[in-house]
């Protein structure tokens, strides 16, 4: 590929064994407490929950007073117009069997406004076995800012590879990753754009919206969830810590992709894994609220599981592979500090907790980390509310009530049974490179009373 320093060389480094000092490290520190006097087992849950519990408060203060100072549309005109020159955008899309929504986001790209000439679509036809390549040929006859690029079913690297074979051939100066079923407002790009170049940002990530949210009570969560995960990335950027990608909906300077070696191939999930190289680079990353990226939530427990199984895994993996980096590196000490807390709530808290139930039932004694998860849980709604009660643009974000949110928090608790999962087959069972594949139903929804049966 045309960067230098390739992605692709960025191998897994003992992933395995680093899984199973986490486990074990975390087992440790979930059971140790049911052998302390009574009187003091409770300390240690206490402590981090008021460290942990600060944090997290600190962080949706932060998002909340963030929103109130976001720039309003008219604003945003302003700071269009003070562009002296438009730059090129490449929007790209790596497609595998996606002849469900295709057509659709073509279509739609074509009503994205943007100054003639400077905006290209490129997608990758990722090894399709089913109508993609007929359906992107169609498209391309009646649409020529239509780029596509076509690869072998046995390509490897899945979409880090698809997007490092189609970098090497963009020569603009923004790179927009979209997945297949992404929905765009008309005027998101004159916003975006302005957004990137005025906050000089190397990324971007645009808030997913979930344009099905009201098809179940799933997808309405994972509305919810959105949301939440919105929230907390503005807080965690607001007190000088760090912002992530979230793959669909990515915005990327392709000088600073380069910089960092592009894709990597050796991970399952891209988005994570190049928000740490791009940290590492000292490239910063910003989150615009609106507009959002609009997507397909998924729809069955099933499919949840897979993709979750998927961000847990990658998740994991980025910290394993560039953890020496992070917090021995040159970062900011607030960005080290920002790194920490969430890794211990994101990671290290679930793995903790499901240690400490099983020392409750080894010893015979009431659970210890109760505490600590009692003030996240309940921290977590607040971010909840405070994400879905925002003015926000695109689908409607779902109305809060009692009942939503005690819903909210009890479909977040799903990361209990995810993270340990995942961390235990990590540790034990060969490291494997699997990219699962999410899919798009686009106009061709189910019926209601199959939508729960996935």
């Amino acid at each position: 590929m045309a960067a230098g320093g390739s992605a692709t060389e960025i191998a897994p480094k003992r992933r395995r064994g680093k899984s199973a000092l986490f486990v074990v490290g975390c087992g440790w520190a979930g059971m140790a407490p049911h052998w302390l006097d009574p009187s003091i087992r409770l300390i240690p849950s206490i402590t981090v929950a008021l460290l942990l519990g600060g944090y997290i408060i600190r962080t949706v203060l932060a998002a909340v007073l963030r929103s109130a100072k976001q720039p309003s549309q008219a604003t945003e005109s302003n700071l269009s117009q003070g562009l002296e020159t438009w730059p090129s955008v490449d929007v790209v899309v790596a497609a595998r069997d996606e002849q469900a929504v295709i057509g659709r986001l073509v279509e739609r790209m074509a009503l994205v406004r943007y100054p003639e000439g400077l905006l290209k679509l490129w997608v990758v036809d990722d090894g399709s076995t089913d109508r993609t390549p007929e359906v992107l040929a169609d498209l391309q006859d009646r649409f020529p800012f239509l780029r596509l690029l076509k690869r072998a079913p046995d390509a490897g690297g899945g979409k880090s590879g698809a997007l490092n074979e189609v970098l090497q051939q963009l020569q603009a100066r923004w790179m927009l990753v979209l997945d297949a079923d992404a929905d765009l407002q008309g005027d998101t790009l004159e916003r975006l754009i302005p957004y990137a170049e005025a906050g000089r940002w190397s990324a971007v990530q645009l808030r997913k919206a979930e344009v099905n949210a009201s098809v179940n009570w799933l997808t309405k969560l994972q509305a919810m969830e959105m949301a939440f995960d919105a929230v907390i990335q503005q807080g965690r950027l607001a007190t000088a810590g760090v912002a992530e990608l979230r793959g669909n909906g990515q915005l990327l300077r392709l000088d600073a992709l380069h910089s960092c070696g592009g894709f990597n191939e050796a991970t399952v999930t891209d988005d994570l894994d190049l928000s740490f190289r791009l940290l590492i680079d000292q490239q910063p990353i910003g989150v615009l609220w609106n507009p959002p990226v609009q997507e397909e939530a998924v729809l069955g427990l099933a499919a949840l599981w897979r993709q979750r199984q998927r961000w847990a895994e990658g998740g994991l993996q980025r910290f394993f592979d560039y953890g020496p980096q992070l917090f021995f590196g040159r970062l900011k000490a607030s960005q080290k500090l920002d790194l920490l807390c969430f890794f211990l709530l994101q990671y290290a808290l679930p793995m903790v907790a499901m240690a400490d139930l099983a020392g409750a039932l080894i010893t015979a004694t009431l659970p210890t980390i109760w505490p600590l998860s009692v003030v996240v849980f309940l921290l977590s709604g607040i971010s909840i509310v405070a994400g879905c009660t925002r003015s926000s643009e695109g689908p409607a974000l779902p109305a809060m009530n009692p009942l939503s949110l005690a819903l909210g928090i009890v479909y977040l608790a799903h990361w209990f049974v995810v993270i340990p999962w995942t961390s235990v087959r990590m540790a034990l069972l060969p490291k494997r490179l699997v990219w699962a594949k999410t899919l798009h139903l686009g106009e061709e929804m189910l019926p209601e009373d199959k939508l729960s049966l996935e």
